[in-house]
């Protein structure tokens, strides 16, 4: 996962000093693409940003998961997350756990990049809300299909496994 420069956006391993960025990314994110499924985001915890940051120091310090972010000249504006299949059924070897990106930076190519430097073409499986047709797209012209999986995740109420 080395280094490489795409349209003012650098790709890199994350490192322990951006834990927070990634989790004011991460809750930003989460409010940008989920935040209509609730009530009120701001007195929910998924979309809390102090949450995001300590999660994200333990998974760094812990590496948890191969990482990577997408930084522009305002910082942070994307990541992705790649660990071990957590589900024996998932028939895949690596799951993406995590793929967001600010939707300011939607359609600059962060998300493909990052995508590359954490997964490139391997097998893989990940988790989708249902209805999000914008990742749905992104990840089919990845070569991703569904395999017929569903579950729900915090305020999520479908999400559907994608495999390659």
């Amino acid at each position: 996962m080395g280094e490489r420069q795409l349209r003012a956006v650098v790709i890199r391993p994350a490192v322990a000093d951006d834990a927070e960025s990634i989790g004011r990314v991460h809750a930003a994110s989460w409010r940008e693409t989920y935040g209509h499924l609730v009530d009120d985001p701001d007195a929910n915890p998924w979309f809390d940003v102090d949450r995001r940051s300590e999660m994200w120091r333990s998974n760094l310090d812990e590496a948890t998961f191969s990482t990577a972010v997408a930084v522009d000249q305002t910082g942070v504006v994307g990541f992705a997350a790649v660990q071990a299949t957590p589900e024996p059924d998932a028939g895949r070897p690596e799951e993406l756990t995590m793929l967001y990106v600010l939707a300011r930076a939607h359609g600059g190519g962060a998300g493909q990049a990052l995508l590359d430097a954490t997964l490139g073409g391997r097998p893989a499986s990940l988790w989708v809300a249902a209805d999000n047709p914008r990742a749905h797209s992104f990840y089919r012209r990845n070569g991703f299909t569904p395999d017929g999986s569903t579950s729900s995740f915090g305020p999520i109420e479908t999400t559907v496994r994608l495999v390659r």
